[in-house]
């Protein structure tokens, strides 16, 4: 049977979660334990969990504090947050997940369901050093790509274009390297937006870095720097032309 374990600063948040796991009746045994960063480390290693929901802001630190302190991270981590959009989205490009206080019971069922179905691949550190980086302010942003069968770290800036395959997307990269994960594109322009990239039409989304020129011809296309040419959305001109004068 595997091992739930919520560690929480909120007694109120720990016995609510491991409630609604129970109430699942999935094949999991819940640990509601440790309520800071040293009481939580304590129970990770003497219980060591399958599964871990980490609270993120704690009395003596953060849940990433948590982490950084076990050196065999052998389970699955689900964030337990108030909205904080910086953690978030530092979570959100480490390919991590996490659930919003007030908890949810559908959120969590769906979050445990996902965590059930990958408990038994082995896990990448990559991800954790990419979530480490990612919160600091002043680091280069790290996206992590899930795929079947690997994990892959990138800068932003290896990244040339994204094209939408349904509900998948792949990831053109400098290194000539093509990755397929399983998630829209929209996903990805919402998750990117702020960080240099432009929706030029339905199915592409282009880093602007990687902008050469524009060609008028057969009704304009974009022009990047490893030659590829992309057909320009007339509904996405005006916004496009307006950046290219900021480039």
């Amino acid at each position: 049977m595997k091992k739930v374990l919520i560690i929480d600063d909120e007694n109120r948040t720990r016995d609510l979660v491991k409630k609604m796991i129970d109430s699942f009746k999935f094949p999991l045994q819940v640990f509601a334990e440790g309520e800071n960063v040293s009481t939580g480390i304590e129970a990770i290693n003497r219980i060591k969990p399958d599964i871990l929901f980490l609270d993120i802001q704690m009395p003596d630190g953060t849940g990433f504090d948590v982490l950084n302190s076990i050196d065999q991270k052998n389970f699955e981590v689900i964030f337990i947050t108030a909205y904080q959009e910086y953690a978030i989205k530092a979570i959100k490009f480490s390919a991590l997940d996490y659930i919003l206080k007030p908890i949810d019971e559908d959120e969590l069922r769906e979050s445990v369901v996902k965590a059930m179905d990958t408990v038994d691949f082995s896990r990448e550190d990559s991800q954790f050093e990419a979530l480490t980086n990612n919160m600091q302010p002043n680091q280069r942003r790290k996206l992590v790509l899930k795929t079947q069968e690997s994990v892959f770290v990138v800068d932003l800036s290896e990244i040339i274009r994204c094209e939408s395959d349904k509900n998948y997307t792949f990831f053109f990269l400098t290194s000539g390297k093509k990755i397929l994960v399983s998630k829209t594109l929209k996903d990805f322009e919402t998750l990117l937006n702020g960080y240099g990239f432009f929706r030029v039409q339905q199915s592409h989304l282009i880093n602007v870095e990687f902008i050469d020129r524009y060609d008028k011809q057969q009704g304009g296309s974009v022009i990047l720097k490893d030659g590829t040419a992309i057909p320009l959305s007339p509904a996405k001109k005006e916004q496009f032309f307006k950046l290219l004068e900021t480039l």
